[in-house]
């Protein structure tokens, strides 16, 4: 697979991220644009997109190709997706005009993605479709599950001023096909990111990775949200704690109902997430923002796979009930 060009698409904290990485890599031939909107898309224009590294003395800032019509953008070799799960289905056509024979989408989502059951060997519903991530098939579709490289991001970002981008650590990538495959295409792509400076890390069982993740994320995203709280508060408050570590064992109750393996036990988890620091979830900024909630991929998909393989979430079910009129409440006050 050659690389000769690439668009993030949604280059908010995290596509952002890795744009400024890829522009910035000296001696990177590739031409890299992005898609943007508002504010930050105009910021990106008149000043460029810069970066502040954890622990750096002084932002990285490149100048790219910016817009909000990706249609007036030629093919790409490769589409790396920044936008949350419920953002998808809305850009699925200006994806696809981005795509030629061969293009690869690197999606970086949180949660269960629309593509999970493709070639799905671990549970036994594989290609599975749910309106509810994908509504109508759009993304299905239009797109199509086979061009689809998982990635599960482990890295906070913030968008702390239009243009520029914060991160809260030094994160890792990991990048797996649906199918299983260490493919050519997923060690060209790998290798693209590295050379651009990003911890990539390739697996044959990314939907391991993917609930290894969401344990977390159906825990502390929705937590957070309701109560403003940061990391390092909800570890700190006992009430709260307990709830996480309910939610994550309805988590992991689920993603070995449908063969998924953890690494981590629910304990481990919850020591570990008390070292993460005072950092504000998306879910969190996303409310702050004014902005919709990313509520299915997180929370919903958790309920609705643990009904289809008959495992009870209490928990998670409340949690989503008070999030999503949440939601409701932050979207009619906006």
């Amino acid at each position: 697979m050659s690389i000769k060009s690439i668009c993030i698409y949604g280059a908010g904290a995290l596509g952002g991220a890795i744009a400024v990485k890829l522009a910035s890599q000296a001696g990177n031939d590739a031409t890299i644009s992005v898609v943007a909107r508002g504010a930050h898309l105009d910021a990106i224009r008149d000043n460029g997109l810069s970066l502040r590294e954890a622990n750096a003395e002084k932002p990285l800032n490149v100048r790219l190709i910016a817009t909000d019509d990706p249609k007036t953008l030629p093919p790409q070799d490769l589409v790396i997706t920044g936008l949350k799960g419920h953002q998808l289905a809305p850009a699925a056509e200006g994806i696809t005009s981005l795509l030629k024979e061969g293009t690869r989408v690197v999606m970086i989502l949180n949660g269960i993605p629309w593509w999970y059951f493709h070639r799905d060997t671990q549970s036994r519903h594989a290609e599975l479709q749910f309106d509810e991530l994908d509504p109508g098939g759009r993304l299905w579709r239009l797109i199509g599950p086979e061009r689809v490289i998982g990635c599960v991001a482990y890295q906070g970002a913030e968008v702390i001023n239009p243009g520029e981008i914060q991160l809260a650590n030094n994160g890792r990538f990991v990048l797996g096909e649906p199918s299983g495959e260490i493919s050519p295409d997923l060690e060209a792509i790998a290798a693209v990111l590295t050379d651009a400076g990003l911890n990539i890390t390739t697996t044959p069982v990314i939907r391991d990775e993917i609930w290894s993740k969401l344990m977390g994320n159906t825990a502390f995203n929705p937590i957070s949200a309701l109560t403003r709280a940061l990391m390092t508060d909800i570890m700190a408050d006992p009430a709260l704690s307990t709830t996480v570590g309910k939610v994550m064992n309805e988590v992991r109750a689920v993603g070995e109902a449908l063969g998924a393996r953890f690494s981590m036990t629910v304990e481990q988890r919850l020591e570990q997430s008390r070292h993460i620091g005072a950092v504000r979830t998306s879910m969190l900024q996303d409310l702050i923002g004014g902005k919709a909630l990313e509520i299915t991929p997180l929370v919903g998909m958790v309920v609705a796979l643990g009904r289809l393989s008959a495992v009870p979430t209490p928990v998670s079910e409340t949690i989503l009930a008070l999030v999503t009129q949440l939601d409701r409440e932050n979207q009619r006050g906006s």
